[in-house]
């Protein structure tokens, strides 16, 4: 089909009431996802000091919370095929939301590391399902843009983490903040009760007879069983063009997360000691990285409905190399709030584009788990970035770590050769 070809949908995916429920109960989902996750950053001086954790015990914190979403983007992906979008995302959004909130009453690192992972496990359903449930919601010719907006809901929740931080912990002491992470059960609600499944899942589910979904949405049904999660599993992997492709998403998952994780996990910290700008204005200096980020986010949804995937992805990752490098060199403070601004922009700004490039290469039955296991693998890999940059800090200086960031959008780069440009093409 080509990018010309009109979208047909049903009355309610083309409502325009329907796609704001829907890309709002995404984007809030993944903005709590968020916000979850820079909390933990910032509240890492207070649980070093508090254990006595050395700093690479510190940043494993992070990276045990993304290997439990890992394991939570599988099961979630599986389960949001099955049983619906919105209903698998009420759940992870309770998981996540409640073992945040016991994360402040641990009492030492390996009870800290027990919630963190099974609050990784709710996290990582909500790449996944946020981004399917945008992608099915809105016509072929603005799905980039959906899911950039998807998105802009991570970076607004890492941007309040990154505001309210310094006068929660000022205030009340690290532990706060993750009491501040229950609030998000509540949203948990306010999503099952407002949103429907997208009509894209809903008949996919009527043509293979499945019974997931509430309501008369399998009625219809044909004798067609749904897909096992083995059957969708393999389906990533089911011929050598899908290898390619599979092959190629966990490349620019894996750098996307690499290049977030290693940059923001420890840029707080960097500017507030290193840079000997304090917790406040350390706080403030990632604020502006972070709006960078937002604003690459929306900007490269826009690149990417217009020029397509290729293009738009070869345009940042350029960026993100060329930024990085400059960024790694500045010591002057206002030099390093306007060049955080562009580092964030570029290297992040690639985030909004791979909800639709997973949602284009996949069709419907086995949409969200591809979604969730390919980038929650690209978020376990990633995730080792801030003990590769602990490590790498400790010897040669944080600015050093930073500067050798730009060699895996080299990768990136020349990992969009294996896939097939979709800009426009309905979703199969």
């Amino acid at each position: 089909m080509s990018a010309a070809t009109p979208q047909t949908s049903t009355e309610t995916a083309s409502a325009p009431t329907y796609k704001r429920k829907a890309l709002f109960a995404a984007a809030v989902g993944y903005g709590l996802d968020g916000f979850d996750l820079l909390i933990l950053s910032f509240a890492l001086g207070g649980i070093i000091a508090t254990f006595g954790l050395s700093d690479v015990e510190a940043g494993s914190l992070s990276t045990i919370t993304l290997f439990g979403a890992v394991l939570g983007g599988i099961v979630f992906g599986s389960l949001a095929d099955r049983y619906g979008r919105v209903r698998v995302l009420t759940w992870t959004v309770l998981i996540f939301a409640v073992f945040t909130g016991l994360s402040a009453i641990a009492q030492g690192y390996w009870d800290m590391a027990a919630y963190r992972f099974v609050a990784g496990v709710g996290i990582g359903g909500e790449f996944g399902i946020g981004m399917a449930l945008a992608a099915e919601a809105v016509p072929a010719n603005q799905r980039a843009r959906a899911t950039s907006w998807v998105g802009v809901g991570f970076q607004i929740g890492v941007f309040a983490a990154a505001i309210v931080a310094a006068p929660v912990i000022a205030l009340w002491g690290w532990r706060a903040l993750f009491v501040i992470g229950l609030f998000p059960a509540i949203f948990a609600f306010v999503i099952r009760r407002g949103v429907e499944e997208p009509d894209k899942f809903v008949q996919s589910q009527r043509g293979q007879g499945g019974n997931g979904v509430s309501g008369d949405s399998a009625a219809g049904s044909t004798t067609a069983e749904l897909p096992t999660f083995g059957a969708k599993i393999h389906a990533l992997v089911k011929d050598g063009a899908t290898v390619k492709i599979t092959f190629a998403l966990i490349i620019l998952s894996t750098v996307q997360n690499f290049g977030y994780f290693g940059i923001i996990a420890w840029l707080p910290n960097y500017l507030s000691e290193k840079m000997e700008l304090g917790v406040t204005k350390g706080s403030l200096w990632t604020a502006v990285t972070v709006i960078g980020m937002l604003a690459g986010i929306l900007i490269f949804g826009q690149v990417a409905d217009r020029l397509g995937r290729r293009p738009a992805f070869w345009i940042f990752q350029a960026g993100a190399i060329i930024s990085i490098l400059v960024y790694s060199q500045m010591t002057d403070p206002s030099a390093l709030l306007v060049g955080g601004f562009f580092m964030g922009a570029f290297a992040n700004g690639m985030l909004g584009g791979h909800g639709a490039l997973l949602a284009e290469m996949y069709p419907t039955q086995v949409r969200a788990t591809a979604q969730n296991v390919i980038f929650n693998i690209g978020r376990a890999l990633g995730g080792l970035a801030p003990v590769v940059i602990a490590l790498l800090a400790d010897s040669f200086g944080f600015a050093f770590a930073l500067a050798l960031l730009p060699t895996i959008y080299i990768i990136q780069f020349l990992a969009m050769f294996l896939l097939p440009e979709k800009r426009g093409i309905e979703l199969e």
